[in-house]
């Protein structure tokens, strides 16, 4: 087969991701070569593919369930937020520099608040965003686009380069997701479609209701009633399916509502529980670091914000963040830092990564990221670093604890390591990254504890180093657990949508004489 399709939602976290991950596995497992695309993401949650482009962590887990490798391609424009108006655009994979809200959407003439004069910078990116989906299409039996909020952000609709922009100039067919969980899903449907222009109703093909608990006979005349007055089919009804596990975009809640991270409850192994605060730092980036914890047997992950929530803690994270300064400042303001420092004193267990290694050490100099200058750490680690224009963006591999290693490196900050132990080494036993002092930890490499080795004798110094009797599993297999979290995606588009109407809408695209419905677009 052959085609394309946009999957827009009414609001974000409407299940965009994990509808368009869902076709994707179903797609594979059909033995087609399908791939996911995002014209253009906002996330603090990123990943880093083969060959060093930095790309959203939701396109990358969606590659991962249609079995393809993670590309540039899929996610050409990142937006990573450092602050509520400004981003740093990273655009094919590279940063290109800081843009505000303004600059990026466009300014407005007075008096004409909804139009914008120039568009900014975003118009200008919808040719690159076309050019990628482009190329995954000529390579590629179907590629799966997921839209962005919503379609009917009507003050964006000019400039848009994510949702009907994309589907009206690649001709794609757009099946529009509901939260019924949240409530008003009919009416989030109906609305969604009228405020949109003409030309993108002709491309909207009809619904996928998510999260529905219950009877769906009960829903059956609601839907039949949506078709009456939209003339459009319902594709779906999914039901509600705690622990999905998959990686969202962004955001705390989303990251505690996943299955590796509220798994069944299995009792620990040896007689102890190993209990892990993570540090709710500002700007928090990558939080998916801790969900290889979360999926051992009798590790238990919270995330905590008051300096009195880490004294029953036998590990302390302090994860990555777009503000390593911002963060440490937050840290201090809240005595957290404090409690960081009597931690290391005591000999009590502490994992920084990224930007959490950074303030961990004796010094940040930043001209790059919070133009701060030079600044004191936390100094419990000889480190010193040091923020550089040009990103380091790579995909290391080595050992630690006598097992095999990997991650991947996203970051401005260069460090320098004064002392302490490495953390990662190569096989000659030279330093890769990294360092260690007794129970304090700090690293610059994201998602190394999904490496099931290096993930058990990590946490069997850390229950040694909390004196808990705590054994890690001997069978946890991280990339087992989320290939299995995929296939129930697979398995939830193959059950409850109607397979037959969405493979003809793959391949046809939307059904001629879709009706308009009124007002349309202002």
């Amino acid at each position: 087969m052959s085609g394309g399709l946009l999957i827009a939602g009414t609001t974000s976290d409407a299940g965009k991701s994990v509808l368009t991950a869902g076709i994707c596995r179903w797609l594979a497992r059909r033995g087609v070569k399908v791939a996911p695309f995002k014209g253009q993401n906002m996330s603090l949650n990123s990943f880093v593919t083969r060959e060093g482009a930095e790309i959203g962590r939701a396109q990358a887990m969606q590659a991962q369930a249609a079995r393809v490798e993670p590309t540039a391609l899929m996610n050409p424009v990142l937006l990573k937020p450092g602050g509520d108006r400004s981003s740093q655009v990273v655009l094919l994979g590279k940063p290109v520099g800081e843009l505000s809200a303004q600059g990026f959407f466009g300014s407005a003439r007075p008096g004409e608040p909804g139009r914008a004069v120039s568009g900014g910078r975003r118009e200008a990116l919808l040719e690159p965003v076309l050019d990628c989906l482009a190329r995954l299409r000529a390579t590629h039996d179907v590629v799966v686009c997921e839209g962005a909020g919503s379609p009917a952000e009507i003050n964006l609709r000019r400039t848009d380069i994510v949702n009907m922009g994309v589907a009206r100039a690649a001709g794609l067919p757009v099946l529009v997701v509901g939260d019924i969980d949240r409530g008003g899903v009919f009416a989030s449907f109906f609305g969604t479609t009228a405020l949109l222009a003409p030309e993108d109703q002709a491309l909207v093909a009809g619904y996928v209701v998510n999260k529905f608990r219950g009877d769906v006979a009960l829903l059956r005349p609601g839907v039949e009633m949506l078709r009456s007055l939209t003339g459009r089919h319902t594709y779906g009804v999914l039901p509600y399916v705690g622990g999905l596990g998959i990686d969202e975009e962004d955001g705390l809640r989303s990251s505690l509502r996943g299955a590796v991270r509220e798994p069944v409850v299995a009792p620990p192994v040896g007689e102890d529980v190993l209990r892990v605060a993570v540090c709710a730092v500002p700007l928090m980036s990558n939080f998916t670091d801790v969900d290889a914890l979360a999926a051992e047997p009798g590790v238990v992950v919270r995330f905590v914000d008051r300096a009195e929530e880490l004294a029953d803690a036998d590990l302390v994270v302090v994860p990555g963040t777009r503000g390593t300064v911002r963060a440490l400042a937050w840290l201090r303001e809240r005595g957290l830092a404090d409690a960081l420092l009597r931690r290391a004193a005591e000999g009590r267990p502490v994992l920084g990564v990224c930007g959490g290694y950074q303030l961990l050490g004796e010094r940040i100099e930043d001209e790059v990221e919070s133009r701060a200058g030079t600044v004191a750490g936390l100094g419990v680690l000889p480190v010193r670093v040091r923020f550089a224009a040009e990103k380091t963006l790579a995909r290391p591999s080595g050992s630690a604890l006598g097992e095999p290693a990997e991650g991947y490196e996203i970051h401005h900050g260069v460090a320098e390591v004064l002392g302490g132990e490495p953390v990662f080494t190569d096989a000659g036993g030279r330093a890769l990254d990294g360092c260690r002092v007794g129970p304090v930890w700090g690293t610059h490499w994201h998602g190394s504890l999904e490496s099931d080795g290096y993930r058990r004798a990590f946490l069997t110094e850390v229950a040694r180093a909390a004196g808990r009797r705590f054994v890690p599993a001997p069978d946890t297999s991280f990339g087992l657990l989320r290939e299995e979290q995929l296939d129930r995606l697979g398995d939830l588009v193959e059950e409850h949508a109607d397979t037959e109407a969405l493979l003809r809408l793959i391949e046809r695209g939307a059904p001629p004489g879709l009706p308009f419905l009124p007002p349309g677009a202002p």
